[in-house]
């Protein structure tokens, strides 16, 4: 029986995990917090994911919250005109449901079904030191540690990452008491050119049904505005002021919300980064990084989750074939390149939203409200991103997709 070890007990490290016991592999996981730690502990995320993810975790019998937690049926695009109305506006429907269930709830849940599927669980802050004994007691190791500081293993890989510094400052508020959308329910996504992004969206959490609020703004401007708060009242406080001033329609939604607990809060900002997914040891072993530490985007996209769920299937699928073979570099190398084929698109699209709109984007979000196909091509292209390369990224097939559609 093969034997791997993986660092980190996210998204992708145990779905990784569970999968690779499913199929008589002798797994140990190493996780830097006890699952009380997880459930008493902050938000890690948004962990919006959509039908494909959810798939992904459904096949290996990981989805136990479809029943709890609220669907996400469709996506709603605004940006504000200078009146302080909607320059643009428009829902469109999924073709399947997203999830989120706040990981606080979901991850104790899978620690505990490693163990009782016969996986090891050590509760340890791994180092690189770590890393020399982990490389020669197992066949393969794996790095799933996130943003964490073992990530800095893995070089940055500079012709994959045009940033070198953070894009925007994070708020993160899970609310109860949200007003709900008249119509289905939805991700309300809000573009404020110049100043940041907002959305909102249902969600389950350690107390039950919720709404979880992402502000992404904008450095030096003014919704890059966390530094003073101090405590989770002002924390929400601060929320609420962002939407008075530049959001309306969603601050109307506001008047009863309440914080879902105590902890419901995060804020920090990140470069998004794309590391090579090989970091070799002073002994010469080589560890292999998955997702985060090796394609780390900024959350505009609402992408992390859903990348963590891919590329944990596609390494299992790799692991799987390579049989009794050794986990050599080059292996290592070939199995991130077959997930980079689908996560690049993930990245060059979120990287692309990070940027000042150009000219065929703003028309593209126009059209939308206007012909129903363009609405639900980008609504659903959240699912399979690898989509927004045939129309929503070239100016010229933005323009000759318009002309089809009848704009």
């Amino acid at each position: 029986m093969r034997r791997i070890l993986i660092v980190g007990a996210g998204q992708a490290g145990l779905h990784l995990a569970l999968g690779l016991l499913r199929n008589g592999y002798d797994v140990t996981v190493v996780s830097n917090r006890t699952p009380e730690d997880l459930r008493a502990g902050r938000p890690m995320s948004g962990q919006a994911m959509f039908g494909t993810a959810l798939g992904l975790e459904r096949d290996l019998g990981l989805d136990h919250w479809a029943d709890e937690c609220p669907p996400i049926e469709g996506i709603q695009f605004a940006v504000p005109g200078p009146d302080g109305g909607k320059a643009i506006g428009w829902a469109a429907r999924l073709d399947r449901p997203a999830r989120s269930v706040d990981q606080r709830l979901k991850m104790p849940v899978w620690l505990a079904e490693v163990e009782r599927l016969g996986g090891k669980v050590v509760v340890h802050d791994a180092t690189a030191a770590d890393l020399e004994a982990y490389a020669a007691q197992y066949d393969l190791v794996m790095v799933a540690a996130g943003k964490g500081p073992i990530a800095s293993l893995f070089e940055r890989d500079a012709a994959r990452s045009p940033y070198e510094a953070p894009q925007r400052a994070l708020g993160l508020t899970y609310v109860n008491g949200l007003s709900p959308r008249p119509e289905h329910s939805a991700v309300c996504f809000n573009l404020i050119p110049g100043v940041g992004e907002y959305f909102v969206f249902p969600a389950l959490t350690v107390s039950g049904p919720c709404e979880i609020m992402v502000f992404e703004g904008v450095p030096g401007g003014p919704m890059d505005c966390w530094a003073d708060v101090r405590t989770p009242a002002e924390h929400l406080a601060r929320s609420r002021w962002i939407l008075e001033t530049f959001l309306p329609w969603e601050a109307e939604r506001c008047a009863g919300i309440e914080l879902t607990d105590e902890r419901a809060t995060l804020t920090g900002r990140f470069a998004p980064t794309v590391r090579r997914p090989v970091a070799v040891l002073p002994s010469g072993a080589p560890v292999l990084g998955v997702a985060d530490v090796v394609v780390l985007n900024d959350p505009i996209t609402g992408q992390g989750s859903n990348n963590a769920a891919k590329c944990a299937a596609s390494y299992l699928g790799a692991i799987l074939e390579r049989g009794e073979r050794p986990f050599d570099a080059a292996w290592m190398e070939r199995a991130f390149e077959d997930y980079w084929a689908t996560a690049r698109h993930v990245t060059t699209w979120t990287n692309a939203l990070l940027a000042p709109p150009p000219p065929h984007v703003l028309e593209l979000l126009g059209a939308a409200g206007e012909l129903p196909e363009v609405a639900s091509r980008f609504v659903n292209g959240f699912d399979d991103p690898s989509d927004y390369a045939e129309w929503f990224l070239d100016p010229d097939k933005a323009r000759a997709y318009l002309a089809r559609a009848g704009a």
